[in-house]
């Protein structure tokens, strides 16, 4: 099969949204009037993001759910995407089940496939999303200020703990394992979450290298430091309901280095002012996402953790790091 069949086959649907799609050398959006782009790219390597034995439904559904994650944090809605895919040989069974599940979330989320390319080498997946915001109202880092709650979304931790399993560092208990693999190889873009803080949200971002090395991104970008709760954030596992049945398997270090600095949750951590508590737990409600509040933003700079009782906690919790 050629380039051209391959992509013809597998990667080739009638755009709705768009003005032009898949099969001219470029595709052309028209945002509505008022309406701002929201452009985020992201790439999956194997060996460096991936097993080379993962499901390739799970795959197609996981590189193009980390990119509607960074439109989530923006608080934009998807439009549509570009595929850029290497791949070693032409696999049609793999290639099935990859566009498989890459286009069922595509619709699930109306985000139109209107372009991209693929070429031999290395198996490399990059996705390059676009979506619109009404303009002024995108949720960037850089909007926090001191007093503001900290909130992450949904649970954390728990594909970290599928990987440490998968690495062979632990042992779990197969259904609990099958559980943890999900949420590492299936991710949940929080769409709905991210369109309805919107105008609530102070400052936003995805987890998705861990939430402490996320977080102060937002930090930087607000000029602003923080105190999170740990004995918040360890809850957030969902793992964790495991414990008593599981006596010997989790510690609290390594649970809250799953939590804190775990990577691949693809959950929003946001900031916003007390006032608008009513408002996040209405967002909550309406987008059906959990949320919880881990903290609060300080004037003075820098990120300190601390326990129940108030008092510092030391960590060398490190985030994932492409380079490292």
């Amino acid at each position: 099969m050629g380039e051209f069949d391959l992509i013809a086959r597998y990667f080739t649907r009638p755009v709705c949204h768009a003005v032009l799609g898949v099969g001219d050398d470029c595709a052309l959006l028209a945002p509505r009037p008022g309406m701002q782009l929201a452009i985020s790219s992201d790439m999956l390597v194997q060996g460096r993001h991936f097993f080379a034995d993962v499901d390739p439904e799970a795959l197609g559904h996981k590189a193009l759910a980390v990119n509607l994650s960074d439109l989530a944090a923006c608080g934009a809605k998807p439009l549509a995407f570009t595929l850029a895919l290497a791949l070693p040989r032409v696999n049609e069974a793999w290639l099935a089940g990859f566009s498989r599940g890459l286009l069922a979330l595509a619709d699930a989320h109306g985000c139109e496939l209107v372009g991209g390319d693929t070429t031999q080498g290395p198996l490399n997946i990059c996705i390059t999303v676009f979506g619109e915001v009404p303009a002024g109202q995108a949720l960037l880092r850089s909007g926090a200020r001191a007093g503001d709650d900290i909130y992450v979304s949904g649970t954390l931790g728990d594909a970290r703990l599928a990987l440490e399993a998968l690495l062979g560092h632990i042992q779990l208990p197969d259904d609990l394992l099958a559980q943890a693999r999900q949420r590492l190889e299936r991710p949940t873009p929080r769409m709905a979450l991210g369109l309805a803080l919107r105008g609530v949200a102070s400052s936003a971002m995805d987890v998705s290298d861990g939430l402490l090395g996320d977080f102060a991104h937002i930090l930087k970008a607000s000029g602003v430091g923080a105190c999170i709760h740990t004995h918040e954030t360890i809850k957030l596992i969902a793992a964790s309901a495991y414990k008593s049945s599981a006596t010997g398997i989790f510690s609290p270090q390594l649970l809250h280095q799953c939590t804190l600095a775990g990577g691949d949750d693809y959950e929003l951590v946001f900031t916003a002012p007390p006032a608008h508590r009513a408002a996040v737990a209405a967002a909550a409600t309406q987008s059906q996402t959990p949320v919880a509040c881990i903290g609060q933003v300080q004037a003075e700079p820098g990120l300190r953790l601390v326990d129940a009782q108030g008092q510092r906690v030391e960590h060398r919790f490190a985030s994932f790091d492409h380079f490292a």
